[in-house]
């Protein structure tokens, strides 16, 4: 999958740091209409990246190939799709495994902190590139909604519907968490002080691939067209192992650390989209409990939001491996205008 590259100068952190260089890689499906005000928004989770978009990629999130494309709910014949990879991730954007143009060695842990909010602003950067003045969507799963929320509340504005799956308007504990993962990794020699050889913790990234996506549910997903538990089991490593010969280990420090600081609690409010939420019944990591908890948040905020629970097996691959239980929910909500969506809640 070839992806194209947007390079931002100089981009100031929420921290007040200042990264020199912004690269943001992305993907677009469909074209933008002469106005700038057709494009969609797809906004991938915490280890994956654009592939989200590919049938059968390894997305711990589930693939959403059924959902964005000709054709589909999100159908890219009618809308422009952007799917960026975020900022401090491992496909294509600026990160932990990018050059510092001041050392001219990889980042390491000398990568500056980010958080959601600054790969929201270098996602700007990159629509603003490209000539979008709207956005009919911000949709994704995980962290992806995360990014999703948060450009509902930084650029309300700019923002007519947003879709977040499988997530929470803040990190809640257990979701994702920095400080085992730090242990872990500085546990290795490899790890190097923050600064690993390419390729050099492959397999302690494969063991914490394994026990991510075991979290995720992926025995459920894979046991329909892999019933056998040992050559499941295969699959799983394979599939683990594949994913941690390309990712780099300080991006997943860095995006943990972005994650844990995500909390919108406090300014729900400012959100005027519609909202639609999908959670799984069985998502070990966003329960429906969590829902229920936050329900009332959004009330109060006044946030015109609908709920949607997905009576699924899989986990927190339903979004993508179950697509078909909302899909048509999604289709509707993307043909409706947002004035006239009637939101129902939790229902």
């Amino acid at each position: 999958m070839e992806l194209s590259v947007h390079t931002a100068r100089g981009l100031r952190l929420a921290s007040g740091a200042v990264l020199p260089e912004a690269c943001t890689a992305y993907r677009t499906l469909g074209r933008l209409n002469a106005a700038g005000d057709n494009a969609v928004l797809v906004l991938h989770g915490y280890t994956t990246g654009p592939s989200m978009l590919e049938v059968a990629s390894n997305v711990a999130e589930g693939s959403w190939s059924d959902l964005v494309g000709p054709g589909q709910p999100i159908d890219s014949e009618r809308w422009f799709v952007v799917c960026p990879n975020m900022l401090g991730s491992s496909y294509g954007s600026t990160g932990p495994g990018s050059l510092n143009p001041a050392t001219g060695r990889p980042w390491g842990s000398d990568f500056p902190r980010i958080t959601v909010r600054d790969i929201v602003a270098a996602q700007k950067g990159l629509l603003d590139s490209l000539g979008v003045r709207r956005l009919a969507a911000v949709a994704g799963p995980s962290l992806g909604g995360y990014q999703a929320l948060q450009w509902a509340v930084s650029h309300p504005e700019m923002v007519d519907r947003v879709v977040a799956a499988v997530t929470a308007p803040y990190n809640p504990a257990g979701a994702v968490s920095s400080g085992p993962l730090q242990a872990r990794l500085s546990a290795e020699p490899a790890w190097n002080d923050g600064h690993p050889a390419p390729g050099a913790m492959v397999e302690l990234l494969t063991a914490l691939r394994i026990d991510t996506l075991t979290r995720y549910g992926v025995d459920a997903e894979l046991t329909p067209r892999i019933p056998d538990p040992a050559q499941r089991a295969a699959e799983i490593r394979r599939l683990a192992r594949h994913w941690a010969e390309g990712f780099d280990p300080g991006s997943l420090v860095t995006l943990a650390l972005a994650a844990e600081a995500f909390d919108l609690r406090a300014q729900l409010a400012s959100i005027r989209a519609p909202l639609l939420i999908v959670n799984s019944r069985t998502d070990a990591v966003f329960s429906p409990q969590l829902v229920r908890e936050f329900a009332p948040l959004l009330d109060a905020a006044a946030v015109p939001w609908s709920y949607v629970e997905l009576d699924s097996e899989k986990g927190h691959f339903a979004s993508g491996a179950d697509a078909h239980l909302w899909a048509g929910v999604l289709r509707e909500f993307m043909a409706t205008d947002p004035a006239r969506w009637v939101s129902w809640g939790l229902r």
